[in-house]
């Protein structure tokens, strides 16, 4: 197999190019999290629900960015880890 900046960014080491995989528990449990948590809008449910949306969340990207199978899926791990702890610091102002 060619060693190609295309292959090192989308083909695993089996040579498969991969852009998606099937979703993993941390994504699974920190969507259905956030989306309960833009339905719930306030008091103790919502700041646990947020909770557990951001830390399922954070654990999917950095999953990605250390584990992911290629390059496209690190950078996407780095995307939303960028994305999450952004969205909560600015989520305090």
């Amino acid at each position: 197999m060619e060693n190609s900046l295309f292959d090192k960014t989308f083909r695993d080491s089996q040579g498969n190019i991969v852009i998606a995989q099937p979703p993993n528990l941390p994504l699974l449990v920190g969507i259905t999290a956030a989306v309960l948590s833009l339905m719930v809008k306030s008091g103790n449910i919502h700041i646990g629900v947020d909770a557990i949306a951001f830390g399922c969340l954070f654990t999917w990207a950095w999953q990605e960015l250390f584990e992911g199978v290629n390059y496209f899926r690190r950078g996407l791990g780095l995307l939303v880890l960028i994305g999450v702890i952004a969205s909560r610091f600015f989520n305090n102002f």
